[in-house]
């Protein structure tokens, strides 16, 4: 491991957790292919149209506990 490499991670270490998890986006953020990227953009609309639909009633809901529970069933 470079001498770089582990001075930045003893910085991070001092940072408080929020700064460290902004600090492993800026990484991963430069690793994301374009094409993810575009396709995330183009999610935006349909997230949106979901949670309108959701607030005005439209969509039919579970509990968490019913979901874990066929989570549960599904996975034996």
């Amino acid at each position: 491991m470079s001498t770089m490499l582990e001075e930045l991670e003893q910085q991070a270490r001092t940072l408080s957790p929020e700064e460290r998890a902004r600090l492993a986006d800026v990484p991963l953020e430069s690793l994301r292919d374009a094409p993810l990227a575009e396709i995330e953009t183009a999610w935006d609309p349909e997230i949106e149209k979901r949670v309108a639909a959701y607030d005005r009633g439209e969509l039919e809901t579970f509990s968490a506990e019913n979901v874990f529970a066929e989570a549960r069933r599904l996975a034996r």
